[in-house]
Parts: C-alpha cells; structure tokens; sequence
C-alpha cells in the first residue's frame, strides 16, 4: 500500500510518461507527431470493449515513388490512405477510401501483393459477425462476400492472410478454432457445407468440402480448443504457425496438412506469433506476459523473455536490423572498458541483413560467425520491447567468457503459484520427419547450472483417409469458375452478440499476481487444468529455471491504451493504439521530418 500510495503521489510518474523516442546500439528511434494517421478528426477512439485496430501495408509501385498504402480499421470504420512515412507529413482530409460497416465491425485484413498495381489492389476483410469480403480501395469496388450468410462459420474472423504465392487462394481463421482456406474464383453454397475427413492427429483434424461441384471452403482445419487467435507463414510458405486460447503453438507443413511440432504457453492462450526471416525460428507472446522462442528444427523452446507486465498482442521480427556478421572473435582478455568498446564497435559496423546472409551461419567456415535477430513486441500495458536474439542463446554450446547480450538465466525465485508441482513428465514435444537436415543444437545452457532437457523428439501420429490429391495445390483448387456474387454497400447482417465478453487485463498484471481468471472465456474445465500441469517440465513447456530468460534492450511506454500493432518497414517502425492512432518511429538517421512551424497533436492529446 505504501509504494502504490508513493507511485498515486508522483513516484511512479516517470514510469507513466509516454515516450517519445528511445536508443538501441543503432542509435534514437524518435516519434514522427506529423506522420501520424488516425480518423480524419484524430478525436480519440472510445477503446472500452472494442475489436482491436489493426494496419495493412502494400506498395503499389506508383512510379511517383510514393507507392505505400496503408488500411487500418477503427471501430466500425475502415481507412485506406496514402502513406508517407518519414518523407511528409500526413493528410488524414483526404483518405483514398473510407467505409463505415453496420451491424458488425472489421476486424482484421490483408493486401494481396502479388497483384497489387497502382490502378487496383485486392484487400480481404473479416469481420465481427465472421463474414469476409474481398474489396478494391482504389477502384471503390467491392468485388465479393464470402460466408455472408454466415453458414460456414458465425463466430468473429481472428486472422486471414492470402496464401504466398497465390493470386486467388486465402486462408482465414474464427474464433471458433476452425480455418478455411478459401478460392476467391468458387462461390459459397446457399446452403452449410457437408465435410469429409482428409487427415487428422494430436488435437487437430483436416476435412474437404464434400460437394457435386466445387466450392468454398476448399478444406476446414480444426485445430486444438477454444479460438484461434492468429496464424503465420513461414517465409517461404511452406509451413504455417498457428496459435490458439488453449496456450498451444502448433507448426504444419501447410501442403501436407501435417504436424510439425507443438509447443504450450507457460499459462493461458497465445495471442500472436510470428516467423525469423530464414524461418528457422519462431516467437509466440501471449497471457503469460512472456514472449517464448521456439527451434523450427529442433522442435523446443530456446529461450522465454520478461519484460511486459500484461498480455502480450503482437510480435515481429525486424528483418531490417537481424544480420550475421562474419567477423574475428572478439577478445575477451582485456579490461570490461575494451570489451565494451568493441561491442559497440561490432554494433556500428553490423550491416543490414538479408535471407541468403542468414543462411551463412549454418556453414563450416573458420571465421566465427555472429548471429543477432531482432524481433519486437507490444502488449496491453501499452510498452514496446525490443529484443536481440544472439548467437549465446542460438549456440549454447560454443564456450563465451563474459555476457555479451541481454541475457540471463532465471534463479529459483520463480513465484510459487506459476511453478506449481508437477505430475512425472509423459508429454514430448512432437516434432515432424520433414525437419530440414541441420544439425541439431545442444541444450545445455549458457552459463548456468540448470540440467539440460531431452530434446527427443516423437513423430505426430496422423491419419490419411482420402487421396492426397485433394491437399491444397492439388485436384479440389483447380476446377470450377465463382459465379456473380451481388455488391453490397454495407454489411447490415445481425450479428450475435458474444455470450463471453472478453475481460479487461489488470494494467499491472505480471508474472507474479497470474489468475485463473484470464481463462474464464475458454470455460477451462478442471481436465484441462490438470493436462496443462502435466505440461509444465516437458519440452512442450519447459520450467522457468530451463530455458534461458532473455532481458529486452528497451521496454518503454508509448501509449495510453493497449497496443495492438507491431511493423518494421526499412526506414521506420509503425504502431497502433487502441485508441487509434498509427505512428511512425524513424529509425537512426532516417528523420525526414522532425519539425514543422504547424502544431501537431501527440497520441496523449498534448501539443508540440
């Protein structure tokens, strides 16, 4: 009571103000207040139970060399604007397209790259009620609606991503726990579709759309209990991540429709995922506060970061700032003034990376090779994190003397009501036969007395039951023509309302004060208590003390609301508000706009 009473009388409010810029090894990020997007008013958002605001980008190669598009949805309402980043300031009077739905809300949406020009783009949108529809912001064209009779699914549309590589194909995700992939060439049928099982395994089962002719959904994934909250594609689009409310992370080849491998949350749902740029690395954030780096090769945790202090909404890799650096050891014999020195040294010089540089690390050469991925994270208590992944933590079998990343390894003061006695473990992390062939990585850990885990891992038991010709790419996408579907203005469907409202996060929800009660929306039974304490000290969920727990480089305060956007473009990095606001941090040296002799208000209402 005495320190809350001391932070309510000024203590605590440094720690509230919102930050403006911040510093890493590259040098200052700094806010950019005229490149703020926003409803055209920028009156702030009434956030209080909302579907959470989300941003789309696309370059449209506009040969004016001002090809970014920016989409974001605010409540009912859908943005899609010119975007200019560090170079000009925004102009929200003059929005490209704008559309405000009735009776549902966006929640989500996706650019199709691949056949995005500067005289049309293709932009999916899911909404509340679980309807999609595929629209045109620049010719003002909505083109179809998918599930408008909501006969394939009711509940709320979570994800939906164009598969990559394709021009027609999309994948999409309900809070239901089912995906449906979908053709944007096939109609829906007037009436509920009949399945058939096409393969099925550990918690999750594929089925196709049993018709005379073809049509949507191509296949329906059922994957693990209660919603699934978000799904990725590895980078090259082979393989999809997805996670979901029961605190699981499961991997697929997507072509196959099989299991890779699993991983479960520390406690509650995950949230968010995302890939590393050579797709060997995967980061899931979630309930537990923490974000968790998972080995796609290895098919185990790597290490957990704490930095948050409530539910963690996005995470993102920055493929801008992850490099490997081929480089002479550094010396480790000199004083800590030299060593740092040439940390920061190394930082200068790091160059930015690309894919075909990553895959350097896997080589045999003679020169030590440095391995940084960077990767971010927003959360609900309204902080960015950014995090180094390093070679210590990648290769905890190469021998290091002294730190050289913010790293640790977690003691024993773990509290009492996370690490709760468990039962002998039985469950393995389930990791596929198609892992590619690199050479496994040690599990001992870096500079600890921690006994390392097995990473055994066993074959997913799946079960085929047709053809396999009928697997995404195959027979069941390549037949049929979609017939006309009728335009429609606005969505005035009746959307029911969720019986389960999602609880508001406490603000200073951490590790230590963690309740049963963020899983009242899931109906956890007491089965499925007791299946997560069986988890707890296996590889699929591996003890605090067991990983290494990763330090962020800087976790500041940038809002007044949760966060609920994450992206890194080459010159800058983008975030979202509840309330909002979409701002533009440039990046060290990449301030194109600073000033103006115009006032210009920040995302706290204040003037500068």
């Amino acid at each position: 009571m005495l320190i809350s009473k001391m932070a309510a009388e000024g203590g605590g409010k440094e720690m509230n103000e919102i930050k403006t810029q911040f510093t890493t090894r590259e040098g200052v990020y700094k806010l950019l207040t005229h490149s703020e997007y926003s409803r055209p008013n920028r009156v702030p958002f009434n956030a209080q139970g909302s579907i959470p605001v989300k941003v789309s980008f696309v370059n449209v190669n506009d040969q004016s060399g001002n090809g970014d598009r920016i989409c974001f949805n605010v409540g009912r309402e859908l943005y899609f604007y010119i975007y200019k980043g560090v170079r000009k300031a925004a102009d929200l009077s003059k929005p490209i397209e704008k559309r405000i739905y009735k009776g549902t809300q966006p929640t989500c949406h996706d650019f199709n790259h691949l056949t995005a020009t500067a005289e049309s783009v293709s932009l999916l949108v899911g909404f509340s009620g679980g309807q999609l529809q595929l629209i045109d912001p620049i010719k003002k064209e909505t083109s179809k609606l998918f599930n408008e009779e909501r006969l394939i699914d009711k509940s709320r549309v979570t994800c939906v991503k164009w598969v990559p590589g394709s021009e027609s194909l999309f994948l999409v995700s309900h809070a239901s726990g089912n995906m449906y992939l979908y053709n944007m060439e096939h109609t829906c049928g007037t009436t509920a579709p009949h399945y058939q099982l096409l393969k099925q395994g550990d918690n999750y089962s594929v089925h196709t759309c049993k018709s005379k002719s073809t049509r949507n959904p191509l296949l329906k994934w059922t994957v693990g209990e209660g919603a699934l909250n978000e799904f990725a594609f590895s980078p090259d689009g082979k393989f999809l991540a997805c996670v979901s409310q029961d605190g699981f992370l499961r991997v697929f080849n997507f072509d196959a429709v099989e299991l890779h491998g699993t991983m479960k949350s520390y406690f509650g749902g995950l949230l968010c995922v995302c890939w590393s740029p050579d797709g060997k690395y995967i980061v899931a954030g979630g309930e537990d506060d923490l974000v968790t780096v998972w080995s796609f090769l290895d098919c185990r945790v790597i290490a957990r970061g704490h930095g948050h202090k409530s539910w963690v909404s996005v995470v993102a890799f920055d493929h801008y700032t992850t490099s490997v650096e081929e480089s002479d050891p550094l010396d480790f014999s000199g004083s800590d003034e030299d060593f740092q020195e040439q940390v920061v040294n190394s930082g200068r010089d790091r160059a930015n990376s690309t894919q075909s540089r990553l895959s350097k690390r896997n080589s045999t050469e003679s020169r030590p090779v440095s391995v940084t991925y960077r990767f971010g994270s927003v959360g609900q208590d309204t902080q960015l994190c950014l995090w180094d992944l390093t070679e210590d933590i990648l290769f905890p079998h190469l021998p290091l003397s002294r730190t050289r990343t913010h790293t640790n390894v977690m003691n024993a003061t773990v509290p009492a009501t996370v690490l709760t006695p468990s039962t002998t473990a039985t469950n393995g992390s389930t990791c596929g036969t198609n892992t590619p062939g690199v050479n496994s990585v040690s599990t001992t850990l870096p500079r600890s007395n921690s006994l390392p885990h097995s990473t055994a891992c066993t074959t997913s038991t799946t079960t085929t039951t047709t053809n396999n010709s009928n697997k995404p790419g195959g027979g069941i996408m390549d037949s049929a023509v979609a017939t006309g579907v009728s335009k429609f203005a606005t969505l005035s469907l009746h959307e029911r309302k969720e019986r389960h409202h999602e609880k508001d996060h406490k603000r200073n929800h951490s590790m230590g004060h963690i309740s049963s009660k963020s899983s009242d929306k899931l109906n956890v039974l007491t089965k499925s208590k007791a299946d997560a304490a069986k988890t707890l000290g296996t590889p699929l969920c591996p003890r605090m003390e067991d990983v290494p727990l990763l330090e962020p480089l800087i976790c500041k305060k940038i809002a007044h609301e949760r966060l609920t956007v994450l992206i890194f473009l080459e010159d800058c990095l983008v975030t979202a508000c509840q309330e909002g606001f979409i701002c533009t941090w440039a990046r060290p040296g990449k301030v194109g706009l600073l000033s103006s002799p115009k006032q210009a208000s920040c995302p706290n209402g204040t003037i500068v």
